[in-house]
């Protein structure tokens, strides 16, 4: 394949929800294109996109894939995304990675809550779009009433340049708006067949027309005098207005048809082109602004004679592929097996072989330019949403900042041998998907793997078993409840002991005073007069430390108190350093029963985006779960609620939220601060950890 100038080049991605048809369209578009000689289905399992086994069992996409192929004189680089919500951070990466995308919606599905995230990052990037009807071939599709949900939703002037030539099972084609002509083809065959539109549809590609005149005379001040002072505008200006339209965000063209039966497919590759920026043309309006190591702004140019800049938006590490680093060079040439600089790890990296990317197959090349999407081999120390580029000339992008994981899981190994091929496995994993958290927590000492939802979480034991051969015996995580204290109390503590020779003996005076919830711990010496030597005061905070990790209610660490050492006494032969850490953690256990011990949880900050329709189930749900409701904002057809509930109730939120909204919801949540549990709540723990305590003990 010859190499690309930077103004041949078409970067894609395809979003949208899962079961639009994003992954068909891949193939279909590779059909069109000549690429392959026949369409893969997703029943099948050999589509271009879907190879994982995971996601050949599951028929969802669960990463990004990059299909890249040539139509004409256009090289194009397709990026399929996933479109569930689990998934959703793989999808907002490679929108980094990008100039344009195409929003797949599918008219038997319609628009759903997921598209509103996506939207939020295609603004952010200020990323030209197109529109592609999806599924009219299905039965109980409406153009009509699809277009106009897309319009209510997507809060863009959507300009149709294809419709419908037929409906349902009767979907022969589209007809070209703008040149008034049918366009036919098959999926038994790519060719495409133009011909007249017949008499019956005439009306109706006229009024379209005079529709898509008017949308685009609207966006440019001379078409728009030229459109009053002719009634019409020429075919080579509606496109040239359509362009200025798309790249300025103005307006979104939309195409239609079906995937599946290879109708409109072959419009939306021409709109692909026509419409959607080269990456000079991108950039020309939306610089490439980084800074230097210095924290000082600098900018590049999307050209081949800048100096080299890349951001790095897959990471895959595979057991017999090894380690491939998908990266979008966004300035200058790389050339293969070349030496590079990471600005965001400040570590140097040895590059190895270039690849372009169709699906699951790399082709060699010898250097990747400005606008070039490619893999690069066996890097070492470069992750997802780095920044690569030349040690000469440093420069840093902004990283992308994805959503925390909302469910959590603590895992432990089948087997005793399996705990290192656990760790690293997950470790591995979670390199190859940053919207992946894996940590052991240090308060309950269990090892939790945290994912964006319940379909995220087993793919990705799946994947654990498949690539690294290790089972993993997965339950709810433990909620990390802590104590503290009402009151203020004091008490002694005395460790005396007699054996034979030196004795032991120490005694301290200790003061427990509650702090501000969120303070912690806070030791004081109030000793005076050396009732308690110098040199032993360190021994009685240890003895307090080791004893605040086991409160007297449940046995949860205890925290927010004040510790003050005020009186005391010692013996000159038998006190020691042992004898006064005892007699601190007898004097705190004692003091603790008369300061009024009372349980905390943690409190999160939860976010639930949700349709109109079911917004007071939502907020129903949420009361039960003892969440206090912070604020309700209104998102185009989809409403945000702010809430505050504990951590104990939001463990299995996900699928609850699933079932009331038909799977349209999403959330995010993170830690608040601590609260005391309600008597009863606590009363309900207390007793459950002394059951365990007990069973343990049998």
């Amino acid at each position: 394949m010859k190499e690309a100038r930077v103004d041949t080049i078409r970067n894609v991605a395809l979003i949208g929800s899962t079961g639009a048809g994003k992954t068909s369209l891949v193939d279909v578009l590779l059909y069109t294109a000549g690429v392959i000689p026949s369409i893969g289905s997703i029943v099948s399992g050999n589509t271009i996109s879907d190879f994982e086994p995971e996601e050949v069992h599951r028929k969802v996409s669960i990463s990004s894939t990059v299909a890249h192929f040539s139509s004409r004189e256009t090289i194009l680089n397709v990026v399929d995304t996933p479109g569930a919500a689990s998934f959703l951070g793989e999808a907002k990466v490679a929108l980094r990675a990008v100039d344009g995308a195409v929003i797949v919606i599918g008219a038997s599905t319609g628009v759903r809550s997921e598209l509103d995230s996506l939207m939020a990052v295609l603004d952010e990037l200020e990323l030209p779009c197109l529109l592609f009807i999806n599924e009219l071939d299905k039965e109980r599709t409406d153009w009509t009433a699809t277009l106009h949900e897309c319009q209510e939703v997507l809060k863009r002037t959507l300009l149709p340049v294809a419709i419908p030539l037929g409906a349902e099972r009767q979907l022969e084609g589209v007809i070209d708006v703008a040149r008034g002509v049918s366009l036919r083809s098959t999926k038994e065959s790519p060719k495409l067949h133009q011909g007249t539109v017949t008499a019956d549809l005439e009306a109706t590609t006229t009024d379209a027309r005079k529709r898509l005149v008017e949308g685009v005379a609207e966006i440019d001040d001379r078409l728009l005098e030229k459109y009053l002072a002719e009634g019409d505008l020429p075919t080579p200006e509606v496109f040239e207005g359509l362009k200025l339209g798309t790249l300025a965000n103005k307006c979104i063209p939309v195409i239609c048809g079906s995937a599946i039966q290879n109708v409109g497919v072959a419009a939306l590759l021409d709109a692909i082109v026509m419409y959607l920026p080269s990456p000079h043309e991108h950039r020309a309006r939306h610089p490439l602004n980084g800074r230097n190591l210095g924290g000082e702004p600098v900018t590049r140019q999307s050209d081949e004679t800048d100096p080299f800049s890349a951001f790095v938006f897959k990471t895959i590490i595979d057991p017999f592929v090894g380690r491939l680093s998908y990266v979008r060079v966004l300035s200058g040439t790389l050339e293969a097996d070349a030496s590079f600089y990471n600005t965001s790890r400040q570590v140097k990296e040895k590059g190895g072989h270039l690849f372009s990317i169709l699906g699951k197959k790399y082709l060699p090349v010898k250097r990747a330019m400005a606008g070039d999407i490619v893999a690069i081999g066996k890097l070492k120390d470069t992750q997802t949403g780095d920044t690569i580029c030349d040690e000469h000339h440093p420069i840093q992008y902004p990283r992308l900042q994805l959503t925390r994981p909302v469910m959590s899981f603590a895992l432990e190994p089948k087997s005793k041998t399996d705990i290192e091929k656990v760790s690293l496995g997950l470790h591995k994993l979670v390199e190859e998907d940053p919207t992946l958290e894996f940590v052991r927590n240090q308060e309950t000492k269990e090892m939790i793997l945290s994912g964006m939802g319940q379909l995220h979480v087993d793919v990705t034991f799946e994947k654990l078993r498949r690539k690294y051969g290790a089972d993993v015996i997965v339950h709810t995580p433990k909620v990390p409840y802590k104590e503290t204290i009402r009151n203020m109390a004091q008490a002694q503590g005395k460790y005396k002991k007699q054996t034979g020779g030196h004795g032991q003996f120490g005694d301290c005076w200790l003061q427990l005073d509650p702090l501000p919830r969120g303070t912690g711990f806070e030791f004081v010496n109030h000793v005076v007069g050396g009732a308690i030597p110098r040199n032993f005061i360190p021994a009685v905070e240890k003895g307090v430390m080791e004893a605040l990790h086991e409160g007297m209610l449940a046995g949860f660490p205890v925290v927010d108190i004040r510790v003050t050492v005020y009186d005391g006494s010692y013996h000159t032969v038998d006190s020691s350093e042992m004898s006064f850490k005892i007699a601190a953690s007898m004097g705190f256990r004692k003091a603790l029963e008369s300061a009024h011990p009372v349980l905390l949880e943690p409190i999160m900050t939860v976010e639930v985006s949700v349709p109109d329709e079911v917004v007071g189930g939502v907020i129903g749900d949420m009361n039960s779960r003892r969440g206090r409701i912070v604020g309700v904002i209104a998102k185009g057809t989809s409403e945000t609620i702010k809430a505050q509930a504990p951590l104990s109730e939001m463990l299995k939120y996900s699928l609850s939220l699933n079932a009331i909204t038909g799977g349209r919801g999403t959330y995010t949540m993170e830690f608040s601060h601590y609260e005391e549990v309600p008597r009863d709540q606590a009363a309900r723990v207390i007793e459950e950890q002394k059951s365990m305590k007990q069973a343990v003990a049998h």
